[in-house]
């Protein structure tokens, strides 16, 4: 039996968008039409790299700044996750450009709380490993609030749980507009400390 199980849950690219850097808000992202992957993630984007320094997000693991492996290289948002932030914000639509996203994905279910390590896989094999759930940050609240007065100060707040994942290639290959995902899952448990107790 494998240990990443194909599912019968199938998603569709709706947006693919590149970051050419990161200096402050408001957040510039450029958007694509197809988007060529290497192991690197995509090349010339701010997130790019085999390597990367640690952030606020494992500094309980490693000193801000170490270089650690980058498996924080693209930004992937659920649609429908989506719809759902510009419902509580008011607004029609939530640009993705605004959140620095690098791919969005429609009908995968409860996108933001995918497990670490399913993958995302394209009908031509390109294959993206998730990495942990991402977590709202000031940038989009302010790009948003630039853009959309008096929407955007509640970003944070209304992206609770919403926000995506990140992932890392692990498979090269080029991701397009309206390309079909599948979703694949490792087969086991969720972890419980208790369990040794039970054997």
């Amino acid at each position: 039996m494998p240990a990443l199980v194909p599912t019968d849950h199938y998603g569709r690219i709706t947006w693919l968008g590149r970051v050419p850097h990161r200096d402050a808000a408001p957040i510039v992202t450029d958007p694509l039409e197809a988007m060529p992957l290497g192991f690197e993630g995509l090349a010339g984007e701010v997130h790019a790299g085999l390597t990367r320094p640690s952030c606020s997000r494992v500094t309980s693991q490693h000193p801000k700044g170490t270089e650690i492996a980058n498996t924080r290289q693209l930004s992937l948002l659920g649609a429908e996750e989506l719809a759902r932030i510009a419902r509580t914000l008011d607004l029609d639509a939530l640009d993705p450009a605004w959140l620095g996203a690098s791919v969005v994905i429609e009908g995968l279910p409860d996108f933001s709380h995918l497990p670490p390590s399913a993958r995302i896989q394209s009908e031509e094999g390109c294959t993206l490993v998730v990495d942990m759930q991402n977590r709202p940050c000031q940038f989009p609240a302010m790009t948003i609030e630039a853009a959309r007065p008096g929407h955007g100060k509640a970003f944070k707040r209304a992206s609770e749980g919403l926000r995506g994942v990140t992932a890392w290639v692990e498979r090269p290959g080029t991701l397009r507009l309206g390309d079909r995902v599948r979703l694949h899952v490792p087969d086991q448990r969720a972890w419980r400390p208790e369990a040794a107790q039970d054997a």
